[in-house]
């Protein structure tokens, strides 16, 4: 066989990512072929819209509105899916699939959700599938777990994965304002969806993590299972108490092993104001990753945008077009274990956690000892108190800080005080990790 002169590329969706991923191949490419040896050449883009100018000069790229011209092109070996979501992509990826192409993909949405089938159809075929971008945008952290960490055993997994939040999140501490205002703000300068629900409920988040925990301990992980809780009830009064305290609250996403079983789950979450994790703010994305042999191991940067999100993509490209001009082009298994261990998932109510707890409660004698009575028979213990209004005649905020508890006993606990003529609506409730 004559030695390969080039990797050739075809892309299917040309918006923000699809865009940036062109950009670096056609900027980089010098440094791009001094890595590969051969040139990455962009032989064909398909878009429904491919009058729109993206400020490029792709005079030798064939633009199409029908994406099977990719698909179908035997010159191309790899095929970059950038539409998102579900369908057409999941009909787009396994096509190509069928057509022994090798994949990129950024689409953490359909892996998440569809993933077991797209990896049981890459291995059949025997291409690479890549999907570095489809987690944390720029930062190599499937990387990180695919290769650089494969000698551990993957402990856990914290991370703030999705930039939004985190921006909003960080206006909300840092400026003290409302939720419902800061997300105007973000949706006005673009780090926010028109309807960012996605986003905000921890879906985006909870995708993610599917994916990190399935390479993480190398066994199907459902979506389903993942318990999924937004940010959209974190007001500035807890906040403020969380500060009080000493932590600040994150939208983390946590899988870990606990006893054989598989954590998977998205929250707001109270950290430790001292933690790495804890400082980062804005749009950026920071995860830790604990294994058994290396310890603690820290990533950071933007975890979405045009460049960040096309070098992941790229990054992808150059990997394969190694592999495939090393003549084993499924060198790494698409799931990153040539064996891999169904693994059972751990229930919510299992897990346990810290917890801070704010009741709206009644200004007035015994109502702690009510509270702290009916904690104590479902073995919560307390670990701090924070009571405000001394001496109001309305129902005041009175702020719980506990030690380690089962998820269970917290709920039944909460749903017998809920019902307490001292108590004033629901009871707010935030995980804490990270201990103090």
């Amino acid at each position: 066989m004559a030695a390969k002169k080039a990797i050739t590329v075809g892309i299917i969706g040309f918006g923000v990512v699809g865009a940036g991923t062109a950009r670096i191949l056609l900027q980089n490419a010098g440094i791009i072929k001094q890595r590969l040896g051969v040139p990455v050449v962009l032989k064909t883009i398909s878009d429904l819209d491919i009058v729109r100018d993206r400020g490029l000069n792709i005079s030798g790229t064939t633009l199409t509105t029908n994406a099977r011209d990719v698909i179908a092109d035997p010159d191309i070996d790899v095929v970059v899916e950038l539409i998102g979501g579900y369908t057409p992509a999941k009909d787009f990826v396994l096509e190509a699939i069928k057509q022994r192409k090798h994949v990129v993909t950024a689409n953490k949405a359909l892996l998440a959700v569809h993933g077991e089938e797209i990896y049981a159809a890459a291995e059949k075929a025997r291409v690479a599938l890549g999907y570095e971008a489809s987690v944390a945008g720029g930062i190599p952290v499937l990387a990180a777990l695919r290769s650089g960490l494969a000698a551990n055993n993957i402990q856990s997994i914290y991370g703030i994965v999705n930039g939004t939040c985190n921006y909003i999140l960080t206006l909300m501490t840092n400026a003290k304002r409302k939720f419902e205002d800061v997300l105007k703000e973000a949706q006005a300068k673009g780090y926010a969806e028109t309807d960012p629900t996605f986003d905000i409920e921890g879906i985006d988040s909870a995708h993610k993590l599917a994916i990190l925990s399935m390479l993480a301990y190398g066994t199907p992980v459902s979506f389903e299972e993942i318990y999924v809780e937004g940010i959209s009830k974190v007001t500035p009064m807890d906040i403020d108490f969380a500060r009080e305290l000493g932590f600040k609250i994150k939208l983390l996403a946590i899988t870990k092993i606990a006893n054989g079983e598989i954590e998977a789950r998205v929250h707001p979450t109270m950290l430790p104001e001292e933690f790495p994790i804890a400082t980062v703010d804005g749009v950026y994305n920071a995860l830790s990753i604990v294994g058994d042999a290396v310890g603690t191991t820290l990533y950071y940067g933007r975890g979405a945008g045009d460049m960040p999100t096309g070098s992941a993509v790229v990054s992808d490209i150059i990997d394969i077009g190694r592999n495939i001009l090393s003549g084993c082009g499924d060198r790494m298994p698409v799931t990153a274990f040539r064996e891999r261990t169904p693994r059972k998932m751990r229930k919510m109510d299992d897990i346990t956690s810290c917890y801070y707890l704010r009741f709206t409660a009644l200004d007035k004698p015994g109502v702690l000892s009510r509270i702290s009575g009916v904690l104590g028979k479902n073995n919560i213990s307390i670990e701090s108190v924070i009571q405000k209004g001394r001496g109001a005649v309305e129902a005041v905020p009175l702020v719980m800080l506990t030690h380690e508890a089962v998820e269970r006993n917290v709920r039944t606990a909460l749903h017998e005080i809920n019902n307490l003529d001292c108590v004033s609506g629901p009871t707010t409730v935030i995980r804490v990790e990270g201990g103090k």
